[in-house]
């Protein structure tokens, strides 16, 4: 297949190349400034905007599936998140590219109550601004036409963990859970190569 990737400079994004490399699809990498990233990425790298409908149609085109796991952190969560939403529903749209799988964020989904996880008594609440963001970029995804499938880590990354091949889908979000970012990937190219979310949220846990 061939995939392309917004946000490929970052930690998520590099392991979503990785994976789809791994598994031999050919690659775009996008990234806001090709410039910045010293480290090499195993994929053919563009400059984009995730947010300009325009930039996102032009890297998608050809393509059979997208993956963004962009992020600005420069940029106030809500505006960075919506903007990207649309655009992504937009361009991916012009481009022909139907499937798109997103990087999300535990705390927008269910937690064992069955209310958002960042509702939950004892949830850290200081990158709120962040989580609600993340839940306008959803709100948006979800008013549009694309079949996408948001994946996000059950409770939060395992920075230095190693790939082990295995993951699981969680019941609900869980704030002890860790995922490394290989891992994580293997399950972000798992609904492109096999979707089972259609237009709808998956949180994934250690296996």
């Amino acid at each position: 297949m061939n995939i392309v990737v917004f946000g490929a400079g970052g930690r998520a994004g590099r392991a979503a190349v990785g994976e789809a490399r791994r598994r031999g699809h050919q690659v775009t990498a996008v990234v806001r400034d090709p410039a910045r990233h010293r480290d090499p990425i195993d994929a053919r790298v563009v400059a984009g905007d995730v947010t300009d409908a325009a930039d996102v149609a032009r890297a998608a085109a050809g393509h059979d599936a997208a993956v963004s796991a962009a992020v600005d952190l420069a940029a106030p969560p809500r505006d960075f998140f919506t903007a990207a939403s649309r655009a992504l529903a937009t361009g991916l749209a012009k481009a022909g590219v139907r499937r798109l799988v997103v990087v999300g964020l535990a705390s927008v989904l269910p937690g064992a109550s069955g209310a958002p996880l960042m509702d939950e008594p004892g949830y850290p609440n200081e990158y709120w601004s962040f989580y609600l963001g993340h839940a306008s970029g959803l709100a948006e995804l979800r008013a549009g036409d694309l079949d996408w499938a948001y994946v996000a880590p059950a409770g939060d990354f395992d920075h230095g963990g190693a790939r082990t091949g295995r993951y699981r889908l969680a019941e609900h979000g869980d704030a002890a859970s860790r995922i490394s970012y290989p891992d994580f990937a293997i399950a972000l190219l798992d609904e492109v190569d096999a979707p089972r979310h259609h237009r709808g949220a998956a949180s994934i846990r250690e296996s």
